[in-house]
C-alpha cells in the first residue's frame, strides 16, 4: 500500500522554505561582505585590518591599491588610546 502524496506535501513545503531561507541568508551575507565569502575565525589583527580597509574604502572587506591615502585619512586614526591607570 502506497503513501498518498497529500501526506508528503507538508514535508515538501517545509523543505522548500528551508532552502529558500538558506539561499536568502547566504545572498544577504554575500552582499554585506561586498560580494566576497564570509570570514570565519577573525582575530584582533584581522579586525584591525578590516577596520582600516573600511576607513580607506568605505567597505568592511574593500581593499585599495593606491600608494597614497585619501585626503583626511591622516586624521582618521583607527588606534584606540589606552586609559591611564593612575
Amino acid at each position: 500500500m502506497g503513501v498518498p502524496f497529500e501526506a508528503l506535501l507538508p514535508y515538501g513545503i517545509c523543505l522548500a522554505f528551508f532552502g529558500i531561507t538558506g539561499a536568502g541568508l547566504s545572498k544577504i551575507r554575500n552582499i554585506q561582505n561586498g560580494g566576497k565569502r564570509a570570514r570565519h575565525s577573525v582575530d584582533q589583527w584581522d579586525r584591525q585590518m578590516m577596520d582600516r580597509d573600511r576607513r580607506l574604502t568605505g567597505w568592511l572587506r574593500g581593499q585599495v591599491d593606491r600608494p597614497i591615502a585619501p585626503a583626511g585619512f591622516e586624521y582618521s586614526n583607527g588606534w584606540r588610546v589606552e586609559k591611564n591607570l593612575h
